[in-house]
């Protein structure tokens, strides 16, 4: 099989199993998203559970993967060359796209990833986020 193929049918798998996984936590219902949020009053704690197990996934799969020596279709891993503590600071502007974030987070309900899976459910909200993360997304370019 040839290494596009492979990498493309990978990389489908790869994101078939991830809009799984966000279906079957709810992390595609913004009704649940802003539940969790909702500190101060109705608050759902269960997608904290989702976050803490995916971040495990993540940090296993990242330590296997890097154990390896190699990834299987490149030459080298491709990783920050900015690892010292003193260069992961916090500044004005991971601040401020933070608060973006959080903001569009809270009125919306949805994140890049859950908004994206949420349109194989076809609703128009989840269009509708889509388009303007990606109008954003253009306009940071622009601006940055």
């Amino acid at each position: 099989m040839p290494r596009f193929l492979a990498t493309v049918l990978g990389a489908g798998l790869a994101g078939l199993v991830f809009g799984l996984g966000l279906a079957i936590a709810e992390m595609i219902n913004p009704a649940k998203i802003l539940a969790f949020l909702d500190i101060a009053g109705n608050w759902d704690p269960s997608l904290a559970l989702v976050m803490a197990a995916a971040a495990g996934v993540a940090y296993l799969g990242t330590r296997l993967t890097l154990a390896e020596g190699k990834p299987l279709y490149a030459d080298d891993f491709v990783l920050p060359e900015n690892t010292k503590p003193e260069g992961n600071k916090i500044d004005a502007r991971l601040l401020i796209g933070a608060v973006i974030f959080g903001i569009g987070w809270g009125i919306g309900g949805l994140c890049p990833g859950p908004g994206i899976a949420s349109i194989a459910y076809g609703g128009f909200e989840s269009l509708f986020f889509v388009s303007a993360m990606g109008l954003g997304l253009y306009s940071a370019g622009e601006i940055a």
